[in-house]
């Protein structure tokens, strides 16, 4: 469970970073800046927290499910983005309804990365016992106002294309949301199964289906006779 959710924060991470790619160096850094002081900031509420209030967390089945929440609207949005950038590049004069809704996911940073954030945060002062709390957060601030910078200047170095990013972070964001389903619902499921088999039911669908493919495969004939005429 723990090593999914890892898997998810690196995720989470690397998604929000190639989102930054698509923004201009003075959007890059002004979110730099802002992730850079949410780390400093947080150092009083960090310092709050255990190891063993974070493994509850985990184990929170109400609290998982709020975040799948949250998980399943960003990578919404975050997909929403890679096609509206798709039909912008590859459609003419778009209209301006259109043109808005891209810019205003362009700039939508992200949510998630903030508590992944936090949780570095948290790891990294029980790492390093004796020193000085502020002295810890302020030195990751500042790690991670260099990362975001330089590293959106490396991927963009790495991947110039903009297509391959845009493809490569709608499959990313895919993987996010089926990591985030494994990981959240943590060994649940929402329907008992049961052991007996509702032929009734099977026969229906068989039939169903038998029909409906009936349908299409002579709709399929029809417009091939059709169009040889």
């Amino acid at each position: 469970m723990e090593t999914i959710v890892v898997v998810l924060m690196i995720l989470v991470c690397f998604n929000f970073m190639m989102k930054q790619t698509f923004r201009k160096r003075g959007s890059v850094a002004a979110i730099a800046v802002v992730a850079a002081l949410f780390v400093g900031l947080m150092c009083p509420y960090a310092i709050q927290q255990s190891k063993t209030q974070i493994a509850d967390w985990l184990a929170d089945a109400q609290l998982m499910l709020d975040t799948s929440v949250v998980l399943t609207v960003e990578v919404a949005l975050q997909m929403a983005f890679c096609m509206l950038a798709v039909h912008v590049l590859t459609t003419g004069p778009v209209k301006k309804r259109t043109l808005w809704a891209y810019r205003a996911l362009r700039w939508f940073p992200g949510i998630l990365i903030f508590p992944v954030l936090f949780s570095g945060l948290v790891y990294l002062i029980f790492s390093f016992p004796g020193v000085s709390f502020s002295l810890v957060a302020w030195s990751m601030a500042v790690g991670v106002l260099i990362l975001i910078s330089v590293g959106t200047l490396f991927l963009r170095y790495l991947l110039p294309e903009k297509e391959l990013r845009l493809e490569l972070l709608f499959l990313t964001n895919a993987l996010t949301a089926i990591l985030g389903i494994i990981a959240t619902v943590n060994g649940r499921t929402a329907v008992t199964g049961i052991s007996e088999v509702d032929w009734g039911a099977l026969t229906g669908l068989i039939i169903m289906l038998a029909g409906g493919g009936l349908i299409g495969l002579v709709i399929y004939k029809y417009r091939r006779i059709k169009t040889n005429i």
